[in-house]
């Protein structure tokens, strides 16, 4: 059957199949413009391969075919158990993948509007975290602000879990990413705790976890913070438990600087997690969130390894991490990720168009203040943010059938409303998400070819009941935080390097700084 390219065959498409249910398991999402991956080693052909008036045909979690308008899937060729989506005046994309954040921490939400990294530290971090939530209430927050990724468009999230204080918090964790039908990377944190719980029960609690016979949508990985702290045999042995047992990623924070925090390429390289020669199918895939202080040398490690970064830009920002001023040199090994959501947007689009502008900035400077000369181009395109936050997330995870659209891909997958105030007149669909939308743009969000988002709705079973329940534990922890007296950042911090005093702005006339309280 072949029909004109100016002929829609939506309507009949949608007559054929208005009988389905919702829940089928095989989805057609017709007659919008996608944005397929290209894979073509020439990059100036561009990352994506733009279909207006196409169709996207879904067979269980997998993206079984996509179609161009001149050549649509007959109706006929269709199972009978299809059900087809319209997306006409739509624009289609990957699901956004998060390379790091702390979802126990949701609860603590709009408490760290104004904080510094040194005050994070001393009062929102896993350290102090554990006096704070019981199992339960640290599973209604995991799972609340997974909830809340979800909404956002965020399909993919690297959890940096490091609220494995007990047995029992480690596993509250892990259900709620399990049951939240997000796909979770979840980083079960090996460290020494105050409450007994140590690396090695930490071990053999994994090995229970991961014998468990489903797992849902998430898969346990490892994150580790104490490469440069921890007495060599710890960490060896932490090295090679991820070998011996296949972990597919392992994270940790690479914060140096002043903030002496450690775990750098060099650190790692010592203990022989990133080969340069050839990548051994033993070795985890490494992300470091934030690098903000790489030298010269471990630029080179992680390019030769083929290791990745998550820059969480409005994070680095807010606490002041800083970016590395050539950091931009390091985006082939780039992802993006969100960080402490509890103070900030927890969206990886708003990261995406924060870092794309923040590079811009940096390398217009270095022309205009450095040679006096005028920029003759833009140094990043909206297409590369939006690899960063899609496809080079999945890079970074090791899972190349993530954060593209493309057969045999994984089917998670974004639906904007082309209609919208904010996109309405759209021409470049890629420029439309990037510069001009916003998350209540996204209609609908599929995961592993299931909705969990539709017509701008979750439809997670039971998000009601979660809500209220995370409403109880957010009133409970928040009080305990505000009875606490806000730290003294004066002296040292923890690492030892002095605090410095830093100057206040002010947006008011008058008498005084005009700063301000937080509005607890």
């Amino acid at each position: 059957m072949k029909l004109s390219s100016n002929v829609s065959l939506w309507p009949l498409l949608l007559l054929c199949h208005v009988s389905i249910a919702a829940a089928t398991r095989r989805k057609l999402l017709a007659g919008g413009t996608i944005i397929a991956f290209n894979n073509n080693s020439n990059n100036d052909a561009g990352p994506f391969n733009i279909i207006r008036g196409g169709s996207l045909l879904i067979d269980g979690d997998k993206i079984a075919s996509i179609f161009d308008a001149a050549a649509p899937p007959p109706p006929d060729a269709l199972p009978a158990d299809t059900e087809v989506v319209d997306c006409t005046d739509k624009i289609i994309t990957p699901g956004f993948i998060d390379t790091h954040r702390h979802g126990w921490q949701t609860a603590f939400k709009t408490l760290g509007s104004n904080t510094t990294l040194a005050e994070y530290a001393m009062r929102y971090s896993a350290a102090v975290g554990r006096s704070l939530f019981t199992p339960e209430d640290l599973y209604v927050s995991q799972l609340a602000g997974t909830y809340e990724a979800l909404a956002a468009g965020v399909t993919t999230i690297l959890d940096h879990a490091h609220h494995t204080w007990t047995r029992e918090h480690a596993e509250a964790g892990w259900r709620a990413s399990v049951d939240s039908g997000a796909r979770v990377f979840f980083g079960y944190t090996f460290q020494n705790t105050s409450t007994g719980f140590q690396v090695p029960q930490q071990m053999d609690h994994w090995r229970e976890l991961y014998a468990e016979e489903s797992h849902g949508r998430a898969t346990l990985c490892m994150a580790y913070d104490d490469f440069t702290n921890n007495p060599e045999s710890i960490t060896r042995s932490v090295v090679d438990f991820a070998k011996e047992n296949k972990v597919p990623v392992l994270t940790t924070h690479n914060v140096e600087g002043p903030w002496l925090f450690g775990n750098s390429p060099s650190t790692l390289h010592h203990f022989s997690l990133l080969d340069p020669a050839a990548p051994s199918p033993t070795l985890p895939h490494i992300v470091l969130s934030h690098a903000s202080f790489l030298t010269p040398r471990d630029f080179q490690l992680l390019l030769s390894s083929n290791q990745h970064i998550s820059i969480t830009p409005e994070s680095e920002m807010h606490y002041g991490h800083t970016h590395h001023p050539s950091s931009h040199l390091l985006l082939p090994q780039s992802s993006l990720g969100v960080d402490t959501h509890f103070t900030f947007s927890s969206d990886i689009l708003t990261q995406a168009r924060i870092w794309l502008q923040s590079v811009r900035a940096r390398i217009y400077a270095a022309t205009l203040t450095h040679a006096w000369a005028i920029p003759d181009r833009s140094p990043m395109s909206v297409n590369q943010a939006l690899l960063l936050a899609t496809r080079q997330g999945g890079l970074a995870l090791g899972r190349p059938d993530l954060g593209v659209l493309a057969p045999a891909a994984r089917a998670d997958i974004l639906v904007w409303d082309g209609r919208s105030p904010a996109l309405l007149g759209w021409a470049d669909p890629v420029a439309a998400v990037i510069l001009h939308a916003s998350v209540g743009d996204i209609a609908d969000v599929l995961v592993g070819g299931e909705f969990v988002k539709r017509d701008g709705r979750l439809v997670v079973e039971g998000y009601d009941g979660v809500a209220e329940r995370f409403l109880g534990v957010a009133r409970r922890v928040q009080a305990a935080l505000k009875a606490m007296p806000l730290p003294e950042l004066v002296g040292t911090f923890l690492t030892g390097s002095p605090f410095g005093e830093v100057k206040e702005v002010d947006a008011q006339r008058g008498e005084g700084t005009g700063y301000g309280p937080n509005y607890f």
